[in-house]
């Protein structure tokens, strides 16, 4: 069967949208592509991030609640997201962590060097040398092209029922498990560059989500009938699968694995910027069209966020 091309992106919950759009986008020089709403819960922000296109791949994306209690990391999440940076960047981004007080440190896995930290919210993040991958072309001024962030390496993923999760990462996904290390079984996508995904190899308790915890990790699929495969994959393994829906950026479905961990499917096209100006975003939130009647109503209930990136640019 063909497998996943590897992640499309990965959604996490967050408290405060300005330090949010502050730290991805100044501190990391990723791209804000686009200030959006929830679809599910309108009343709060879907922030954007991605390489200069915005393509499958490269995309973290947020849901802030300033009301939201923090969460705890553990089973049945994706723990903690690997971004890929190119060859000799790692002593790089080391120095502008350390200058910007983000706490960080090294770690191996699998014959590689990680460097770990953690986002304002708390949120596990951790950058690797890769030499696959397309470099990046965001210009972001302090952040030199040979240095900045390529787009998603892969993740590690908790679990509460490790080796139910792996038969899904095979039979349902695809991916194939190249080695064992320690407690993490890790396996590969077959796109190209593909991703790296560690699962760990015992049961983990179940984490518990809210803020700084990974909502759902985004698996790419080619096109509208590869997804549709995919889904049927799902059902035929007994899981419950919603139906296709229309993310106006994608299309998709949703199902939760058994380990805990939910899973979204998600087509490349249209893409997450769809014939827009970047500089959109930094006007009003992008509303979907069933919404646009509601504007005003939906602006009064969000938080003012300003893309300073963008604006520093403008000048």
């Amino acid at each position: 069967m063909a497998g996943t091309a590897g992640i499309h992106h990965i959604t996490s919950f967050i408290r405060t949208p300005q330090l949010n759009v502050d730290f991805y986008s100044r501190t990391l020089g990723l791209r804000l592509l686009k200030k959006s709403i929830n679809f599910d819960a309108p009343e709060i922000y879907h922030l954007y991030y991605g390489n200069e296109a915005g393509r499958p791949g490269t995309a973290l994306t947020f849901f802030p609640s300033k009301d939201a209690r923090r969460g705890i990391v553990g089973g049945g999440q994706a723990g903690c997201t690997t971004l890929a940076v190119p060859a000799n960047a790692l002593a790089f981004w080391e120095e502008r962590l350390a200058s910007q007080r983000v706490a960080c440190r090294r770690a191996r896995r699998f014959d590689e060097t990680y460097l770990r930290f953690a986002d304002p919210d708390g949120l596990q993040l951790e950058l690797v040398e890769r030499e696959a991958g397309a470099p990046s072309k965001w210009p972001l001024g302090e952040i030199p092209f040979d240095k900045a962030i390529k787009g998603l390496g892969g993740a590690m993923l908790y679990s509460a029922d490790p080796d139910g999760t792996q038969r899904t990462l095979q039979r349902i996904l695809g991916l194939e498990r190249v080695g064992r290390e320690g407690g993490w079984v890790r396996y590969r996508t077959a796109g190209d560059p593909g991703n790296f995904i560690d699962l760990n190899a015992l049961p983990m308790p179940w984490g518990d989500r809210g803020a700084g915890t990974v909502h759902h990790i985004a698996w790419r699929a080619r096109n509208d009938e590869e997804l549709r495969k995919c889904r049927e994959r799902v059902v035929d393994h007994g899981f419950e699968a919603t139906a296709i829906i229309n993310r106006q950026r994608y299309n998709a479905f949703y199902y939760r694995e058994q380990g805990g961990l939910l899973f979204e499917v998600a087509t490349d096209a249209p893409g997450i910027v769809v014939n827009e100006p970047f500089e959109m975003h930094a006007k009003a939130p992008q509303l979907p069209s069933w919404s646009v009647v509601h504007r005003e109503f939906i602006e009064d209930n969000l938080l003012p966020v300003k893309d300073r990136v963008l604006e520093e640019e403008k000048r």
